[in-house]
């Protein structure tokens, strides 16, 4: 099944070429309908490297001057169609290759022979079903996130209000985007009630990590542990790239912490996953209902030390959103 599911992405990175190729196709020709000069252009630059070529392999002339006459003949060529494009009202780059991903160009693997993030991503997406996950990021993101949803009026004594409070969370979670790259050992810990933003705020770095081209896995504390579950217990030949993904990808979400039964299993995995990340430099983002009492009360000593001394520490509080959005 997992087999199929790469060959399915396989083919649809060659469907996404042909697309987009016909695509240029038609934006050429309409160019050339509108400005013919540009085709005639087009056509001498053709005819200029091809006349490059053959004078090279006849051996006429000093090949570096026959190259810089032909590279100096092309680059006034190109100044010229881009000067008519401009002229036109069309955009220098309307002619060009487009794709989905510029890093692999659409064909799932970088030069180096390895597989691009966008194609790690897509195994990602099938192995813990998160499909759904780019819808919600299309209304859920740092462009939709609305600061003023958030009260300016005091909440509790000697807190700030949540509108400021949510400020500075703002801030420290775009550091995290600008700064994720960086061998800083930061990874994030959301607290707080529902309905306070954790989850959207999520959304955004994820959103903003993948536009950057990063793995991101995203499930909730008890979908976790059942994949796990799975794995330990079920056919480990199937799951291992499952079990995989968890630790090598950019960012791992575990949402809802405290959802999940706990037990010894459930520490043990938890810790395990939490530890080999941060030994990896894998960065990682917990939400939690939980207070820090709580998250003591309920998970050993290792995950309590772990969180606490590698995690920048957030607290979300404030009325229900949810209700006060409405």
């Amino acid at each position: 099944m997992f087999e199929q599911h790469v060959k399915d992405i396989i083919n649809n990175y060659e469907r996404k070429r042909m697309a987009n190729g016909r695509k240029k196709e038609i934006r050429i020709k309409e160019v050339y309908e509108k400005v013919p000069k540009i085709e005639e252009i087009d056509k001498e630059i053709r005819f200029t490297g091809i006349s490059l070529s053959r004078s090279i392999l006849m051996g006429q002339g000093n090949p570096d001057e026959i190259i810089e006459n032909m590279k100096n003949k092309i680059e006034k060529l190109k100044q010229e169609k881009a000067i008519l494009l401009t002229e036109n009202n069309i955009p220098l780059n309307y002619l060009e290759d487009e794709y989905d991903c510029t890093q692999c160009h659409d064909k799932g693997y970088l030069s180096n022979g390895s597989k691009c993030s966008c194609f790690k991503q897509q195994l990602i997406n099938y192995a813990f079903s998160m499909s759904n996950l780019s819808n919600i990021l299309e209304k859920e993101n740092f462009h939709t996130f609305d600061i003023n949803v958030f009260s300016d009026e005091p909440y509790e004594e000697g807190l700030i209000s949540p509108r400021e409070n949510m400020l500075d969370i703002l801030n420290v979670s775009e550091g995290f985007v600008f700064n994720f790259d960086n061998a800083n050992e930061e990874n994030l810990l959301f607290y707080g009630s529902t309905g306070l933003g954790k989850t959207f705020l999520i959304n955004c770095i994820s959103k903003a990590l993948l536009n950057k081209g990063k793995m991101v896995i995203y499930q909730t504390a008890f979908k976790l542990i059942e994949i796990l579950e799975s794995i330990r217990f079920g056919e480990k030949s199937n799951n291992n790239d499952k079990y995989n993904l968890i630790f090598d990808a950019d960012l791992l979400v575990i949402d809802d912490l405290g959802t999940e039964m706990t037990n010894s299993f459930t520490n043990s995995e938890l810790f395990n996953i939490i530890n080999s990340r941060l030994l990896a430099n894998k960065k990682t983002i917990i939400s939690t209902n939980l207070s820090p009492k709580e998250i003591i009360e309920r998970y050993d000593d290792r995950i309590f030390s772990r969180v606490f001394s590698k995690f920048t520490i957030l607290h979300f509080y404030g009325h229900d959103l949810r209700w006060e959005v409405k």
